[in-house]
């Protein structure tokens, strides 16, 4: 969170604690929900309905109580509203957020040439060509306006969430040697644990692969000792994790949660969480002509019956299959 929201953060809560006289646990609760939810947020300006939207629904993602949503939609309602009583802001923007039902719904998901525009603009901040090939390592810093290793690791954590519809979970505990159980991005295929401790192995396509492979070739310069970064990363005792966070440790889901509401938002489609961008995958999968059995698997569920709630089968595909299936659906006329 940068200064900016920090301060702000800091005077709601002293507002809470002493005019409002809450309780020090309420105001401990609070100030932990608006930290996470302007995690990556640099000024008010993304202070938004939308983003707010988006924290819930991370909220509801992550498995939180009715309890913890209605507490954290009321943070963010009081802060707009505590924005507005000191001048701050002249409209709350949060006044008509409401607390999501805990139910099984869809998702918000985004469209092929939507998700094209964000993997793109992703990429190209990553410094890559068509071919995904970025030239020049070695002699590349992060202050002579070439691309980060943040955005390569960015670019590469993208790809392989649409392309394989993993949870955001399983993403994060990924370690390198779940690329094809040794390292090799070239295998095409990582082995991810779901939930209850269920592992499967999903595949992923040569645009993930180059991307991968870019990160590899930076990840050491992410990595918090010298002495790791001139191993490479590797040996004995070394950080296993696939994707690093900024200290050099193990990525946090709300990191990940961050670079996507970021790539999302910064493309100028619908900003959604990680968890639409893997209802995104589904649904692409779907109407490619995947079979339902199939999604299940590449997902992870148990259920059948989850699988059935968690996709939807675009209108325009439904329609064509019945024109070709159904003997009394016109299609002769």
């Amino acid at each position: 969170m940068s200064t900016e929201m920090g301060r702000l953060v800091d005077g709601y809560l002293e507002y809470l604690e002493l005019v409002k006289g809450r309780s020090t646990n309420t105001v401990r609760a609070y100030g932990s929900d608006l930290r996470a939810a302007f995690e990556g947020v640099e000024t008010l300006e993304g202070f938004t309905l939308d983003h707010c939207r988006n924290v819930l629904d991370w909220a509801v993602e992550n498995g939180d109580a009715k309890s913890t949503l209605a507490r954290i939609a009321s943070s963010l309602r009081g802060f707009g509203g505590w924005l507005v009583h000191t001048g701050t802001l002249t409209v709350n923007p949060t006044a008509g957020l409401q607390t999501p039902k805990v139910s099984r719904t869809l998702p918000r998901v985004l469209r092929e040439d939507q998700v094209s525009d964000m993997l793109e603009q992703s990429r190209s901040r990553a410094g890559a060509g068509n071919d995904g090939a970025t030239p020049g390592y070695g002699t590349r810093s992060d202050t002579d306006g070439e691309p980060s290793p943040k955005d390569i690791r960015d670019w590469a954590m993208l790809e392989l969430l649409y392309a394989t519809g993993i949870r955001v979970s399983e993403l994060a505990g990924a370690d390198i040697t779940d690329l094809g159980g040794t390292g090799d991005p070239g295998a095409r295929s990582l082995r991810v644990v779901g939930k209850g401790s269920k592992t499967r192995v999903v595949p992923f396509g040569p645009t993930v692969e180059n991307a991968l492979r870019r990160w590899l070739a930076v990840r050491p310069r992410m990595l918090p000792t010298r002495d790791a970064r001139v191993a490479g990363g590797v040996g004995e005792g070394a950080q296993p994790a696939l994707f690093l966070g900024m200290r050099g440790g193990r990525i946090d889901v709300r990191q990940v949660r961050t670079a996507v509401h970021r790539a999302t938002g910064g493309a100028g489609v619908p900003e959604i969480a990680p968890h639409g961008l893997r209802h995104s995958a589904a649904t692409a999968v779907l109407d490619g002509g995947a079979d339902l059995r199939v999604v299940q698997q590449l997902l992870g569920h148990t259920s059948m019956n989850t699988t059935q709630i968690y996709t939807h089968v675009g209108t325009d595909r439904l329609q064509a299959v019945y024109r070709r299936a159904h003997p009394r659906s016109g299609s002769q006329d």
